[in-house]
């Protein structure tokens, strides 16, 4: 089915999809603010006003949402990350209303009380304390700080400890008053309904709120990076771990799609879809190079289609009694033989075909279609989301070998060892 888009006159984007398979709706509310739009001082707030808008309203108190929900046979979540804060319901279609309700009260009314802020506090300290007890999120946050001097995706979504002690009430209703408004919204429906009666419920209940002030522009682009950058970082536990980081093109330039074919043939079929595990890669030449090899006991990669420039991602368990400096020697020369020799039609093809199926299982349900739907118009556009598999299906041998050259280079990279001094 053809993607309704329509906007209110407050500023909302809406866009509906009929899918009949099932009697089933999903309904998604997609702001455009994440952790991209924080700076020093208050990194981490945008994840914890996310947090707040499920603390309650005068029309649906704390806890209220998840008894409605649960008591109509529902799920629904929240999740907020680098380029948005996103919220969804999915319900059987003939109660989907509950969940415009939902979003259209706590876009405007939620409330902030200044007790629930200093629990809430608490909580994500906790969470922001419970990351750090894995090496991986220590390497990757050393690793992208490192790779971002000025844009702000240098910090992690939970924020920094010392700004998560000291961000306030004032703090956090400001982000709320600034972002939360119809005209930075976009409003997405999948699922069993009519598109014109969907319309009419939309419009019914966001249509009389009110549209903010305009969000202040995001205008730190980074500069172009000069030569490869290294971090070493030492820790707890018995596991070594390599991270190897590429400037990579954001989702709606022309090269991201010859580097996803690029991410499927080094690393394997990346998810993307963040409800959706990426699959095994046990066909992908790093794989191969690094594990089978006995080197590595695992190797992943991810390319985030992102709305600036970001990252590729490649990440190395390396195996007990190897050293992280045979691991990245053997990594460096799978990386340079990818520079020097094209690849084959027939890798070419068997990588396409990868990543068209990932995308497929990662857009099955109604839920993940919201997701996909909402997603590709935060970090592009529909368009994006509608031709994604004719685009892949598109990209050549040249195309996958230009882009190679173009972003897979040391000077491209940020390199960062993760080094255990023992239990």
């Amino acid at each position: 089915m053809a993607i309704l888009k329509q906007t209110l006159d407050n500023g909302l984007t809406v866009l509906l999809k009929e899918s009949h398979h099932a009697p089933v709706t999903t309904f998604w509310i997609w702001y455009r603010v994440g952790s991209r739009n924080e700076v020093p001082g208050i990194t981490g707030i945008a994840h914890w006003a996310e947090h707040m808008l499920f603390k309650g309203s005068a029309a649906f108190p704390k806890g209220e949402i998840d008894r409605q929900i649960a008591r109509n046979g529902g799920v629904m979540n929240g999740l907020t990350w680098l380029d948005f804060t996103t919220f969804f319901e999915t319900l059987p279609a003939d109660r989907i209303d509950l969940g415009l309700r939902i979003e259209a009260d706590r876009m405007v009314n939620a409330l902030f009380d200044p007790q629930e802020v200093d629990l809430e506090r608490t909580v994500i300290i906790s969470e922001r304390q419970g990351a750090e007890n894995d090496p991986a999120f220590l390497l990757n946050e050393e690793v992208v700080g490192a790779a971002f001097r000025v844009h702000p995706y240098h910090h992690e979504t939970i924020g920094d400890l010392c700004d998560l002690e000291r961000i306030g009430h004032a703090d956090l209703w400001r982000h709320y008053q600034t972002y939360y408004g119809p005209n930075n919204a976009i409003a997405v429906a999948v699922g069993d309904f009519d598109a014109a009666q969907m319309l009419a419920c939309i419009t019914e209940r966001f249509g009389p709120l009110p549209a903010r002030s305009a969000p202040p522009p995001v205008n730190r682009p980074e500069p172009p990076q000069r030569g490869e950058r290294r971090v070493v970082l030492e820790g707890p536990g018995m596991t070594a771990y390599l991270q190897a980081a590429y400037k990579a093109p954001p989702a709606a330039h022309p090269d991201f799609f010859p580097m996803a074919v690029l991410s499927t043939i080094l690393t394997g079929a990346s998810g993307m879809n963040l409800f959706a595990p990426p699959p095994p890669n046990r066909s992908s030449r790093l794989y191969r190079a690094l594990v089978e090899t006995g080197l590595a006991a695992g190797v992943t990669g991810s390319l985030a289609p992102m709305l600036d420039p970001y990252l590729y991602n490649i990440v190395v368990i390396v195996r007990a009694g190897r050293s992280l400096e045979e691991v990245e020697a053997a990594l460096d020369a799978e990386m340079d033989r990818i520079l020097a020799e094209p690849i084959s039609a027939d890798e070419l093809q068997t990588a396409i075909k990868q990543s068209k199926a990932q995308f497929a299982y990662s857009s099955e349900s109604v839920t993940n279609q919201g997701f996909w739907l909402g997603f590709s118009s935060v970090v592009a556009d529909t368009d994006w989301f509608e031709s994604f598999l004719d685009r892949l299906a598109a990209v050549t041998v040249e195309e996958v070998s230009r882009v190679a050259n173009s972003y897979l280079s040391r000077r491209n990279r940020t390199v960062g060892h993760y080094v255990p001094l023992g239990l």
